[in-house]
């Protein structure tokens, strides 16, 4: 192995956990090249939270100033019946724990367009493109694009995502790592005919949920149908049409404002459709390739924690290379120090299946009890889990 200020890394993604770590590997003094299969960077985007230990990585970037900035600040959740009577108007915070006025709230392109701006002039980055194949043997690996083109680097990390790819390729199938957790879900733009303003409204019958979420004061609004399944709709994984008549069909016949989310879901040129699942790894690295983020620990949106575990994972691994010469024993560092924290809010899924969206008459019933009692509650202190580490000084290069 060469020095470490002239190892060279790929990272298979660009969205949130790749750049991140590209920045640390940068600072570290790695070369770094970063593979993007989606032709440019994602715009607007549903809101993501940024919370706990996750504030600090977003903090040592350099970046927290920004995204102070970009914060939407969303002031009310509203739940409805299936009647569409209300059940409860909340602040966020108080339904989810967060650290209000620590927290940030933004659209999730936006992180990425503040991610990308941090490693655009210090890292290849690549648009269009994937990896085909990779093969490793004792100097490195040989990557194989989609493209065609042939390289060969030190190490490489899969960034991406909950199907990911890379791991696919060095661990095997992902059926073997797949934790569903019994839900399936359509996302998807429409416009903002209902009069909501930094606000949500979730409707919930037994087994099913609608959101409707409006980011600031946009002309568009953000819908979300989730429903339950016993198994994941692998039919339909990769057939749009198969995807809409799907959640046509379940949602057929119900009331409130789903005729015309289905209808804005039929026309829809962003519809975005996948299942609501973790990851769990016996290991997050294999020789000289590793996983961060949803590639290798996705906590699922019930927890709302998959940015955090992103940018957190990316920051320790990033600590890990630029600390320890050896890279399987950085790869176990890396573990040992983010698997505990990673586990922690993975188990918040409980919690957050019950409150958003229940499968059962009973359990909707218990969860409006709850949601009645909360406008009632001060608000509660932040979750623990979401600062369960504390991140380590980043080693000062020299030179």
């Amino acid at each position: 192995m060469s020095s470490t200020s002239a190892r060279s890394v790929l990272i298979s993604g660009a969205s949130i956990a790749g750049p991140a770590l590209a920045f640390w590997l940068r600072q570290a003094g790695f070369s770094v090249t970063v593979v993007e299969k989606a032709p440019q960077l994602r715009a607007g985007g549903y809101p993501i939270d940024i919370r706990g230990t996750a504030i600090d990585a977003v903090r040592r970037m350099g970046i927290l100033p920004r995204l102070r900035d970009l914060h939407i600040s969303t002031r009310r959740l509203t739940f409805l019946d299936v009647d569409g009577s209300e059940v409860a108007s909340l602040d966020p915070n108080v339904v989810i724990r967060g650290a209000d006025g620590e927290d940030l709230e933004i659209r999730r392109g936006d992180l990425i367009h503040a991610l990308y701006d941090l490693v655009r002039d210090d890292a290849d980055v690549r648009f269009g493109d994937t990896v085909e194949t990779l093969m490793q043997h004792e100097d490195g690996v040989d990557v194989t694009f989609r493209s065609g083109r042939r390289e060969t680097y030190d190490l490489v990390f899969g960034a991406d995502g909950l199907h990911s790819n890379t791991r696919g390729l060095v661990l095997g199938d992902e059926a073997q790592f797949h934790h569903y957790l019994g839900y399936s879900f359509a996302g998807f733009t429409l416009p903002n005919d209902f009069g909501l303003v930094r606000e949500g409204v979730t409707w919930t019958t037994p087994g099913k949920g609608a959101a409707l979420y409006a980011v600031l004061g946009s002309e568009v609004v953000h819908g979300f149908l989730v429903f339950t399944r016993p198994e994941p709709p692998i039919e339909a994984f990769r057939n749009p049409e198969a995807q809409r008549d799907l959640v046509a069909r379940t949602f057929a016949g119900d009331g409130w404002e789903i005729p015309g989310m289905v209808e804005a879901m039929r026309e829809a040129d962003d519809l975005f459709f996948d299942v609501v699942s973790q990851i769990h790894l016996p290991r997050w690295s294999s020789g000289r390739v590793a996983l961060v983020g949803d590639a290798a620990y996705a906590p699922s949106f019930l927890t709302g924690q998959g940015t955090s575990l992103a940018l957190v994972g990316a920051y320790a691994l990033g600590h890990a290379l630029a600390t320890i010469p050896d890279h399987e024993a950085a790869f176990a560092a890396y573990e040992n120090r983010v698997r505990d924290f990673v586990e922690r809010n993975q188990a918040m899924v409980g919690e957050g299946q019950a409150t958003l969206f229940p499968a059962t008459a009973e359990a909707l019933e218990a969860r409006n009890a709850a949601l009645r009692q909360l406008s009632l509650a001060p608000a509660s202190a932040p979750r623990p889990e979401h600062s369960a580490l504390t991140l380590p000084d980043f080693p000062v290069r020299v030179g």
